[in-house]
């Protein structure tokens, strides 16, 4: 593979604390649509000026996706744009204008079902769409999620979004770049309370702690850990995904997994489920980095 992911990511939000002010004070004062309007002539900084996560957004247009120089590039332009949006679809949920948007659901009812059972529930997603836009339509269950995340985000960043949201998200972090140990204990705690642990499940910091998968046509890596600790308890699985759509609307997607003893399958399922959605919304296929190694299509 041409660099390990956590070279190239490492757990902080591109931008710095005035891009965030920007965009808060227009959403705020402007306007959502005028926020969406200056990302237009944004988005060409950022093409020319993240030259690796450029790259590989190319590759992933003409080795994934197979599509002609032409459409690659117009699609390179696309899929910062749409990731844009969902950025200040964020600070827009965060700031109380969840009313602006609609939201539609797949398989609401069987979620519901699954986390009011007396066990605990484990949730992975991964980095497409926005998972945020869902926070509010977890209500009474919000207090019962811990989002296990790399936390490493630049604290200006977080002061600046923090300080100007008008909402505040009930769930709870659990971050496991601090100290591993505490984490796997935070972890269990809340397995055994009942809780809900979200993971996102394509992206990993320790290649030994990896699992190779034929993926989209080409060898890829996903972390074991959640699927291993969702096999190990025995726990109900949902893959969860709220991904956005045109019009400023949300569908969120719940599907139930069937191995949820068995780590090997769990993954499994999990990889098919993800490469459904990459294909259905591939513009938000938002890992900027080299995922696939794209001189094997086996593993």
């Amino acid at each position: 593979m041409s660099k390990e992911p956590e070279k190239q990511w490492n757990g902080k939000s591109r931008g710095g604390r005035f891009g965030y002010l920007f965009f808060i004070y227009s959403i705020r004062f402007l306007g959502i649509r005028f926020a969406y309007a200056i990302l237009a002539f944004i988005v060409v900084y950022f093409i020319a000026f993240a030259p690796k996560a450029t790259a590989a957004i190319w590759r992933y247009n003409r080795r994934i996706r197979r599509l002609g120089r032409c459409r690659s590039a117009a699609e390179l332009y696309r899929h910062y744009y749409v990731f844009g949006q969902t950025l200040i679809d964020r600070l827009a949920f965060r700031g109380g204008l969840a009313d602006r948007y609609r939201f539609e659901f797949d398989n609401y009812g069987r979620f519901l079902e699954i986390i009011d059972s007396a066990g605990g529930v484990v949730m992975i997603g991964a980095h497409t769409g926005c998972w945020e836009a869902g926070a509010g339509f977890f209500g009474k269950y919000g207090k019962k999620i811990n989002i296990v995340m790399f936390d490493d985000e630049h604290s200006g960043i977080k002061e600046a979004v923090d300080d100007n949201a008008s909402t505040a998200g009930d769930y709870k972090i659990i971050a496991v770049n601090r100290d591993p140990l505490e984490a796997m204990l935070s972890m269990k705690i809340a397995l055994n309370n009942g809780e809900y642990l979200c993971f996102n499940g394509d992206r990993w910091i320790d290649e030994k702690s990896t699992a190779g998968r034929i993926f989209m046509g080409y060898a890829a890596r996903f972390p074991s850990g959640p699927f291993l600790l969702a096999a190990k308890c025995r726990v109900p699985v949902v893959f969860y995904y709220a991904m956005r759509e045109s019009g400023r609307r949300y569908r969120f997607i719940f599907r139930e997994a069937e191995a949820c003893g068995d780590s090997v399958r769990l993954m499994e399922e999990y990889t098919a489920s993800l490469e459904d959605i990459a294909k259905r919304y591939p513009c938000q296929w938002f890992n900027f980095y080299d995922f696939w190694d794209y001189n094997k299509q086996t593993i």
